[in-house]
């Protein structure tokens, strides 16, 4: 059964953020995620305007936890300490 991330992301330190993203595929890839939103153009219908929306399919719920938890993933984790707010959350697919 699939497995989504949904992530949100206020970005407060871009150049200190980049070194995240050039971490953060490695983790990405070696799990089989597959992005389906990335920022983009988004419209509030209701609660906090918030900056950037991510959504990250994964191929079970354990893809996406043990991507979460990897060691690859944890490196690019601390990479944007302090460099963002970041709200992640692993739903099951249907």
């Amino acid at each position: 059964m699939t497995a989504y991330w949904i992530a949100h992301v206020t970005v407060t330190d871009p150049e200190a953020y980049a070194g995240y993203q050039k971490l953060a595929p490695a983790a990405f890839a070696r799990y089989g995620a597959r992005f389906l939103a990335r920022g983009g153009a988004a419209e509030v219908l209701e609660g906090p305007a918030l900056d950037r929306h991510v959504v990250i399919e994964f191929p079970s719920v354990q893809a996406a936890r043990d991507c979460y938890l990897s060691e690859d993933y944890r490196a690019a984790r601390t990479a944007r300490a302090g460099a963002c707010i970041a709200h992640v959350v692993i739903v099951e697919g249907l």
